[in-house]
């Protein structure tokens, strides 16, 4: 009966038994894995993808914010700078008014000085101008009574000195 049985065995024409117990196994085994195994992979596959393009759409974010980040630390770098260059004008315009006020203020002292060492020289060239004429007319009246006596030893001769000074103050 072997014999019989694989005379009429054809790997080309299959039994229709065997043809149809063969297709309801696979439609069965098909139905299983595709919930049981095909599901899920889809699922992770699906889940993998929303994550890829979660992740793609975090690093754009990213990407944006950091460009926005670093056009915004340009902005403050430039502020920084023209914040810099006013503070230093502030400070170099402070400089140049205190070194004026400091030189206006020097002169002005340097004036008084000077004005003050003028009238001190004015006053002691008048002192000595007066000391000294006082001293002259001193001399001047120790020579004239020196020479006085000694002219005018006698009576009658101081008497005619006397009118001739009477005479020349009469006609001044």
């Amino acid at each position: 009966m072997d014999i019989l049985l694989l005379e009429r065995f054809s790997p080309f024409l299959p039994d229709p038994g065997q043809l149809l117990w063969t297709t309801l196994i696979f439609i069965l085994f098909w139905i299983i894995i595709g919930r049981t195994a095909f599901k899920p992979i889809q699922n992770a596959l699906k889940k993998r993808e929303n994550d890829i393009q979660d992740a793609l759409d975090e690093a754009k974010r990213a990407r944006e914010e950091m460009s926005n980040l670093q056009s915004r630390n340009k902005e403050l770098e430039n502020e920084a700078q023209v914040e810099r260059a006013k503070i230093l004008k502030e400070a170099k315009d402070a400089k140049e008014s205190i070194l004026k006020e400091a030189k206006d203020r020097a002169n002005v002292e340097y004036k008084k000085q000077l004005e003050s060492a003028k009238e001190e020289i004015q006053n002691q060239k008048m002192a000595a101008i007066t000391d000294l004429k006082n001293q002259v007319g001193n001399m001047a009246i120790e020579i004239a009574e020196k020479v006085l006596q000694r002219e005018l030893g006698d009576k009658p001769a101081q008497e005619k000195f006397v009118n001739e000074l009477v005479d020349d103050i009469k006609l001044n």
